[in-house]
């Protein structure tokens, strides 16, 4: 079960064990169904992490059809555009690799772009740029990838949205996963 907390509370049980409470968002009838759920479990995994909206469906749907679209004028591959996307306007990580593993590190990563050469130690090294794919994106690392891509579609005459219909997506971003 998944939820989002508005608050946490350190303490110790009666027992002197370490203990967490949570304020959870949500209503009486969701914490009678998570301890109907829960009520037989002698031990669970728990994983506290701090929550970030996700984009909304409309908005990934539009990065679509707007790559779809330079796709068609640009007479190209809808994916090999959306890689080129990635690399102008995409959140990266810069590695640097011994040389037998950069084809392994391009097989893992959405697209990986190679920027030069550098030293592991005394030993030669590939330096990489390892681009994620937007569905890791946060709402503001995608509202990064959607102006650029809709600035990209202005440049070919593309029609985009609205400031104001782009501003509705983004505040819509979290409400649907």
């Amino acid at each position: 079960m998944k939820s989002i907390a508005k608050a946490i509370r350190f303490g110790l049980s009666i027992n002197s064990e370490p203990e967490i409470t949570l304020t959870l968002k949500g209503n009486i009838q969701d914490l009678q169904a998570w301890n109907e759920d829960l009520k037989d479990l002698a031990e669970m995994d728990v994983e506290v992490k701090k929550h970030r909206n996700r984009r909304s469906l409309d908005a990934n749907g539009l990065l679509w059809v707007m790559l779809g679209q330079i796709a068609a004028v640009l007479r190209a591959n809808k994916d090999d555009v959306y890689l080129t996307m990635l690399e102008r306007y995409g959140q990266f990580t810069p590695v640097i690799c011994k040389p037998e593993a950069v084809d392994k590190l391009k097989r893992e990563w959405r697209t990986v772009k190679e920027i030069g050469r550098g030293k592991i130690g005394k030993d030669e090294g590939v330096q990489l740029l390892c681009y994620y794919g937007s569905h890791t994106y946060d709402s503001k690392e995608f509202s990064v990838l959607l102006d650029g891509v809709i600035s990209e579609c202005e440049e070919l005459g593309i029609e985009t949205i609205t400031e104001s219909e782009k501003a509705l997506m983004i505040s819509e971003w979290g409400r649907r996963e």
